[in-house]
């Protein structure tokens, strides 16, 4: 998504938290959902093959709890293929529980799905990447995703109201 005045991406405002009042803690991560599937294996190993074309897919959730604290997971998907043929299929559910302390209620659903999955994304990295690895085929490293931008295009469509309605 851009800002049609200028053609920047759309901006996030700044997250406040008060002074000495706390912050972000990751009380605990957690693998909730892990699927790996490589259906043409072994004849998809072989080298000499041409690079398969990767889908990424992203999706995040949030999740008000009665103890007062989040739950938030990120789903991603990663799809190569060949041609028509599926050459390896991950899907991965991560999350973690967070206790968010000294944010305005205003700045509640931007740390929630932004400064939340920024802290997970490393974890789901390094599983995508031991996954393709064990998988037989080369370590599929992850760039970096830009949570900010998924917020803003979310925001956008009026899918906002996460912390609000969890």
């Amino acid at each position: 998504m851009t800002d049609a005045a200028n053609g920047a991406p759309p901006q996030v405002p700044p997250i406040e938290v008060q002074p000495g009042q706390g912050g972000i803690r990751i009380l605990a991560q957690y693998v909730r959902d892990l699927s790996f599937e490589s259906p043409h294996a072994p004849e998809s190993l072989r080298g000499g093959a041409a690079q398969p074309q990767i889908d990424l897919g992203v999706e995040l959730n949030v999740r008000g709890r009665d103890d007062g604290l989040y739950e938030v997971e990120v789903k991603l998907t990663a799809r190569a293929a060949r041609e028509a043929d599926t050459v390896f299929h991950i899907e991965l559910a991560y999350a973690g529980l967070f206790e968010v302390v000294g944010v305005s209620q205003a700045d509640l659903e931007p740390v929630l799905m932004i400064e939340c999955p920024r802290y997970l994304f490393p974890f789901v990295r390094r599983l995508i990447a031991d996954l393709s690895g064990e998988g037989g085929f080369p370590p599929f490293m992850l760039e970096p995703i830009d949570f900010a931008g998924i917020y803003a295009a979310r925001r956008a469509q009026g899918e906002g109201q996460v912390a609000g309605n969890a």
